[in-house]
């Protein structure tokens, strides 16, 4: 196990994201660029994210496990009703779309070259860990949940 795996909570890793991609819109102001109704764009699609997340977290907690996804092995149950019959991670593609729209609403080049980078780190530090400790956890129950359903989308 790496020393950042699981230990920064995702939400807090977006808050760090959203702060570097308004730095470096801040810092480069040549390669910003009009984009019209920004604001409604921005909203919109973070709207979207924010709502992802709300859903993904309420078909946790009616199944009765953690939200917390820093502590897996507290997991009761693999969760594949609703929104995770679609993506074995949404809480993680709306703190995606979040900041997609955050970058939309920066209308600057620089953050939407955050976006990829927030879904490497999320790959290699929290989702493939989560995986590792579900397997062993829910064995072949969970191992066909990852081949009927997309880490993503």
């Amino acid at each position: 196990m790496n020393a950042l795996e699981l230990k920064v909570p995702p939400l807090a890793l977006a808050f760090a994201f959203a702060l570097a991609m308004w730095l470096a819109a801040t810092q480069v102001p040549t390669l910003a660029f009009e984009l019209p109704a920004h604001g409604i764009i921005a909203a919109l699609i973070a709207g979207l994210g924010a709502g992802l997340v709300l859903v993904a977290g309420m078909v946790f907690r009616r199944a009765g496990t953690t939200v917390n996804p820093t502590k897996p092995q507290a997991t009761t149950s693999v969760v594949d009703t609703g929104i995770y019959r679609i993506s074995r991670n949404p809480m993680y593609v709306g703190f995606l779309l979040v900041l997609a729209g955050w970058a939309a609403f920066l209308s600057h080049v620089l953050p939407f070259l955050f976006l990829p980078a927030y879904v490497g780190y999320m790959n290699r530090f929290q989702i493939a860990p989560e995986e590792r400790m579900l397997g062993a956890r829910f064995g072949a129950g969970y191992e066909n949940y990852r081949q009927r359903v997309r880490r993503w989308l």
